[in-house]
């Protein structure tokens, strides 16, 4: 299963430098989750740049994918992996959902790189 943060949804929506690198995970959403936290980030972004109208238009494509709530064990775990990684919190929360669901994480946020199970590309590359 793919997971991609919200970085990358953001990337590949603006049909920025790093879209490719999302192509693959986008493109395939029965192969993908997608936590709420992402929801949230990328509808608020875009809503801000583009206006509502693309931000629902975003999160229809978004949820082609299964969206993963925010589950009481997620938000433990979440706390969990903040602490231990000094994650913000919605890293945390998508860090926690990719581990409970066994996906990789698709990203560009320099948070992330390192992390098992991410698939990281520097911003701009």
């Amino acid at each position: 299963m793919n997971l991609v943060d919200s970085s990358g949804w953001l990337e590949y929506f603006a049909d920025g430098p790093n879209a490719s690198f999302f192509t693959e995970a986008v493109e395939h959403p029965e192969e993908s989750i997608v936590p709420t936290v992402c929801i949230y980030e990328v509808f608020k972004v875009v809503s801000r740049q583009r206006g509502e109208s693309a931000a629902l238009q975003a999160v229809a494509l978004m949820r082609q994918g299964a969206i993963v709530d925010l589950t009481e064990s997620i938000a433990i775990l979440a706390a969990e992996l903040s602490l231990e990684h000094a994650l913000p919190m919605a890293d945390s929360v998508i860090l926690a959902t990719a581990r409970v669901h066994q996906s990789t994480i698709w990203t560009q946020d320099a948070d992330f790189e390192g992390l098992e199970e991410v698939k990281f590309v520097p911003k701009g590359a």
